[in-house]
């Protein structure tokens, strides 16, 4: 059985380092932070019996723990992230253990009056009787994705400890950089030599998912002209009024906040404005590949209407592909998707199989080789101070992790 305390007490080893990532970045890892963590994973991965273990330039972590079996077995693997998102601080980061949680409002910060509350946040109530760590309101947890870290190392410490669990030739892989889009970028298939792998990257416990948001990012230049307010009148052109008619041109419904399950979407996530110059930051996502490409191209398409209006290129578009649907590359090998809903069902766990909106690193990695579904690492409202994870959660996917690598080597 996978210690409750010893899972904890590892999990909150690995949040309160921080380990937080920059886009504005060139280097990988992104931060010199990650370091710190990564290192200390690699140590501990040879104090519990791995081989292999090896940590490249790039802050890249990839281990072996060698089959226990006299016939062949395919090669499989269990990925997970260290960093965390700059989206909201994960510096100081101070966990909260509630025991036997008993489905009433929890208070993070009665300072700030910082509530996680089910009246908002109903999934909390699946998980009444359990142990939950939260955060003390003023950071995000971790637990995107170091639940996962946690989870594979207890998993290969309990195989190791207990080899009567027959299992072939398991490989672990950590990554820097996944919350800018970059945990697959350097990761070297060829080296890791996986038959396939699984990002232990989900949310609520049962999640397992192989379909996912195609992506892209798109940056759109609105070029004015800046002269005096007092004289302006035929010369100015404000950027910013540009930039609104841009805006409304996209369908407004269609935008995360009016959209759900297969539905995609565009996401005005920045502006920088000024009369001269206003720059828009979008991201397109549709798990459709016609509906995304059809998104590019009305984008592209208002750029063009606008420009036209004007006379003049007073807009400037760059759309970048991020990563692709992972299901093209999952279905011809769907029985590795089998294997982990019935590792699942093994375990009284009901599988949730259901389209990702957003993305993994087993996107891009599926797309470089590597077929890689993804499974629920336990954790919930990812990205913020409200984040939280059930302890036994975090158990169970160290138990399916350890009954995948059982039933592939059985099956």
């Amino acid at each position: 059985m996978i210690s409750k305390e010893a899972i904890t007490k590892r999990f909150i080893s690995y949040v309160t380092v921080d380990t937080e990532s920059d886009p504005k970045s060139d280097s990988t890892p992104s931060t010199s932070k990650q370091w710190n963590l990564a290192n200390a994973l690699v140590e501990e991965l040879k104090s519990i019996g791995m081989t292999d273990v090896t940590i490249d330039d790039n802050a890249y972590i990839m281990a072996t723990l060698p089959s226990n079996v006299d016939h062949q077995v395919p090669t499989i693997g269990f990925i997970a992230h260290f960093d965390t998102t700059p989206d909201f601080t994960g510096a100081n980061v101070n966990p909260q253990i509630v025991e036997n949680y008993d489905g009433s409002d929890i208070v993070l910060n009665a300072a700030e009056n910082i509530v996680l509350s089910p009246d908002y946040f109903e999934d909390l109530l699946l998980y009444k009787g359990q142990t939950l760590i939260t955060t003390d309101g003023t950071t995000l947890l971790g637990a995107d994705d170091k639940a996962g870290v946690a989870e594979i190392i207890s998993a290969m410490e309990y195989l190791i400890k207990n080899p009567q669990i027959k299992h072939g030739k398991i490989r672990v892989g950590f990554t820097p950089d996944e919350e800018i889009g970059r945990g697959a970028h350097k990761f070297d298939v060829e080296q890791f030599g996986a038959d396939w792998a699984y990002t232990m990257d989900g949310s609520q416990i049962g999640e397992l998912e192989y379909e996912n948001f195609n992506a892209a990012g798109v940056t759109v230049h609105v070029k004015g002209k800046i002269v005096h307010p007092g004289y302006a009148k035929g010369k100015m052109v404000n950027s910013m009024y540009i930039a609104t008619e841009f805006i409304n041109s996209l369908p407004r419904m269609e935008t995360p906040e009016h959209t759900e399950n297969y539905q995609g979407f565009f996401h005005l996530y920045s502006i920088e404005g000024k009369v001269e110059e206003t720059v828009l930051q979008y991201i397109i996502r549709d798990h459709d590949k016609d509906h995304f490409e059809a998104r590019k191209e009305v984008m592209q398409n208002i750029t063009n209407e606008i420009n036209s209006q004007y006379e003049r290129e007073v807009i400037a578009i760059e759309i970048k592909d991020q990563y692709f649907n992972m299901k093209e590359k999952i279905e011809p090998v769907m029985h590795i998707v089998d294997i982990a809903e019935e590792a699942m069902k093994q375990l009284d766990i009901k599988p949730l199989i259901k389209p990702i909106r957003g993305g993994t690193d087993g996107s891009q990695l599926s797309y470089m080789g590597l077929p890689c579904p993804n499974i629920f690492a336990g954790g919930h409202n990812f990205h913020g101070r409200y984040e939280y994870v059930p302890v036994e959660s975090m158990i169970k996917a160290t138990e399916v992790i350890c009954k995948i690598a059982e039933l592939t080597a059985t099956r």
